[in-house]
């Protein structure tokens, strides 16, 4: 009985000790994760959760722990703060994967992102198409924040009462120099047609495509390597 009641004290004050630490250090462990952050949450975790069960770890120890890795975070916050040097290296940096409209390879590499990704971030904020974007950016927490081409920015078709049809999906074509053979047939197209399409815009072989969107009615979209390393 005394060995549950250790357990239950103890996980009782860890919970204590965390919300507290988790309270000091503000809403970015919540909303606005950097790596950093996340690494010190799960630090603060394993610090309780191992305390928790070992029975030769005390209340005064746990307690000891989670105060020690709040002044260390705590001091690392106030450095990226007074430093502006020690932010890129402590908290990341944005990164632009999109401007002016074009695919940025580069970026996208250095973010450690693949072209799926990138659509997958952008649907999440309501663009379903490349080719609406102007500007895409990962953010330190790995979000992208996007600004739309004027075209497909507000106001809405629906707040100008303007008539349109109905939308339809944008298909990949090609994705990293290679061609999407089951999206060219579910589009009902072919390698040939894909071919004239690109030498329409001169283009001359599938592996200078870094991505190719193809959208019912419409001409397709074609973004080359940018300065392919």
């Amino acid at each position: 009985m005394n060995h549950y009641l250790s357990i239950a004290l103890e996980l009782t004050s860890g919970f204590v000790f965390l919300f507290l630490m988790t309270k000091m250090q503000g809403k970015t462990q919540f909303s606005q994760i950097t790596p950093f952050d996340f690494i010190s949450a799960i630090i603060l975790g394993e610090l309780v959760g191992n305390a928790i069960y070992d029975q030769e770890v005390k209340i005064d120890e746990i307690a000891f722990a989670v105060a020690l890795w709040g002044i260390l975070v705590y001091v690392t916050e106030m450095i990226t703060q007074k430093f502006l040097r020690s932010r890129k290296s402590l908290e990341g940096e944005p990164n632009i994967v999109i401007r002016s409209g074009k695919i940025k390879y580069d970026a996208l590499k250095k973010a450690k992102l693949d072209i799926n990704q990138l659509q997958s971030l952008v649907r999440q904020q309501g663009y379903f198409s490349l080719r609406e974007i102007e500007f895409a950016i990962i953010e330190m927490n790995g979000m992208v924040s996007v600004l739309p081409k004027v075209d497909y920015d507000l106001p809405k078709n629906s707040d100008m009462k303007i008539k349109t049809k109905d939308p339809s999906l944008p298909i990949n074509m090609i994705l990293d120099g290679e061609v999407i053979h089951a999206n060219l047939q579910e589009a009902g197209l072919d390698e040939q047609w894909l071919k004239r399409e690109l030498e329409k815009q001169k283009i001359q072989h599938f592996k200078d495509v870094l991505f190719a969107e193809w959208k019912q009615n419409e001409q397709l979209f074609v973004q080359e390597y940018d300065n392919r390393s």
